[in-house]
């Protein structure tokens, strides 16, 4: 059956008067900041309309590291803007200057707050002036590296300098969670910045996403440290094997659990010419993040009584998963525990026990291999890091080594820098994000020295 004309052409006349209609005039990207106890946070609004006209938003929060979150009930009426953030219970609502360039008005979320939203060309992000921008005075190649034995394959990025080589190299070995090859976190990209910093000293650096992440195949769900391990040694196997590449010459750099994963290879695989721990721990997984958790909320102004009942469900439920080894026992154990926060906060602690990653991490005990790593070791740790203390690994760390016989080591503890070994105020997470510098420059540089002494490229 053919249309007939008289409806085509209403069809058409509708489609062109939607396609002529013109966007709502907060269509476009916003800017402002809000003065929140004497700290700066910066918002980003990027609003666009359906085909229908309906409006439609996300939020950037650079300052705490959220990009691109949804909004909701975003509506434009009488010059008067609105809109949710149903993640953070905040509400906007604002009025749209006559000139089209401003929307000044209240966010709303425990409390009132002035927050005026300026028109620009796109949202500038999070200020990362450590960032390396090209042209770069090195090469770069893209790597694929498999592991049979693991699953997976390890797409990363190899940085080499100028010239024939063969040149030293280092294998970057990320934090824990899932992480890419610049172990982005808070719109930082610490890798990438340690990456261009060693390359430029002379030594090929090798990064590479997590199984599962970025270009990686491979089940990250199921896997645990040893996973990574052997991820790891396949592509510092495969980086040794290349003909530019002086393969006596290469080790591990190692970040949070990447500090675990280095000395386990080291301890087992000869041949790996140096490691250096980046806040790596000497204690077993379960003292970790008790002491972890424990000092982040006390830190962050949780009352005392909360704060010992984490503490209280932490140790009985990393109790059960050190004692049980089946997933259906744990997850019945884990069910009669009395945790605080209701059905919800059971639910996490019983999903959280089904991690392969978690049970295995409770259990280990970085020190065995740490006593049997034959290469030299660069370890450290940042004064105010919350996430991996000094105070408690810095100890154990050379208690394992002095234990090994071990004589070619340095261990240090940087003052006033943070996990990341950012330059802190607190040491605190939520913190990273505010802060500009993605890694002290003092930091680099003792990475570098001690890495150009222990690979020959010292003058």
């Amino acid at each position: 059956m053919r249309t007939p004309a008289v409806l085509i052409g209403v069809m058409l006349a509708a489609s062109l008067a939607q396609a002529q209609a013109p966007a709502p005039p907060v269509v476009g990207a916003w800017e402002g900041a809000l003065d929140a106890m004497g700290a700066k946070l910066r918002i980003g609004v990027v609003i666009t309309a359906g085909p229908d006209g309906a409006l439609q938003a996300t939020l950037d929060s650079p300052d705490q590291g959220a990009f691109k979150l949804p909004l909701s009930d975003v509506a434009f009426a009488d010059g008067v803007l609105t809109f949710t953030l149903a993640a953070a219970r905040g509400r906007f609502e604002g009025r749209l200057n006559e000139a089209g360039t401003e929307i000044a008005g209240t966010w709303t979320q425990a409390g009132p707050l002035p927050l005026v939203l300026r028109r620009v060309e796109a949202l500038s992000g999070p200020r990362r002036p450590q960032e390396p921008k090209p042209p770069f005075p090195y090469r770069t190649e893209d790597v694929r590296v498999p592991n049979p034995a693991g699953g997976s394959v390890l797409a990363g990025t190899l940085t080499l300098p100028e010239g024939p080589g063969p040149f030293p190299g280092a294998v970057l070995v990320t934090g824990s969670g899932a992480q890419n090859r610049d172990e982005e976190i808070m719109g930082h990209k610490p890798f990438l910045v340690l990456a261009d910093y060693l390359t430029r000293q002379g030594i090929a650096v090798l990064r590479y996403d997590d199984r599962g992440v970025g270009e990686s195949t491979g089940d990250l769900a199921a896997a645990t440290s040893e996973d990574f391990a052997g991820d790891a040694e396949a592509v510092w196997r495969a980086l040794r094997a290349r003909p530019d590449i002086d393969g006596a010459r290469v080790g591990f750099i190692g970040h949070s659990e990447g500090a675990i994963i280095a000395p386990m290879i080291a301890a087992r695989t000869p041949g790996v010419a140096f490691i250096v721990m980046i806040a790596g721990s000497g204690v077993p997984g379960d003292e970790i993040m008790v002491r972890q958790s424990t000092s982040i909320l006390q830190a962050s102004g949780v009352p005392a009584e909360a704060v010992a009942a984490n503490i209280r469900v932490q140790r009985q439920m990393f109790a059960i998963l050190r004692e049980e080894h089946d997933p259906a026992r744990i997850a019945e154990r884990l069910n009669a525990l009395d945790v605080p926060g209701g059905p919800a906060a059971k639910a996490q602690v019983v999903r959280q026990g089904r991690s392969p990653w978690l049970r295995f991490f409770v259990r280990y005990d970085p020190a065995a291999a740490l006593a049997k790593v034959p290469c030299p070791v660069l370890g450290l740790w940042g004064e105010l890091d919350t996430q991996v203390e000094p105070a408690q690994n810095y100890g154990p760390v050379e208690a394992a080594l002095q234990r090994g016989g071990h004589r070619d080591y340095t261990l240090q503890r940087l003052p006033g820098l943070n996990h990341l070994l950012q330059p802190a105020k607190t040491g605190l997470p939520s913190e990273y994000a505010r802060i500009e510098e993605t890694m002290s420059p003092g930091a680099l540089e003792t990475i570098g020295a001690w890495m150009r002494a222990r690979t020959g490229l010292a003058k």
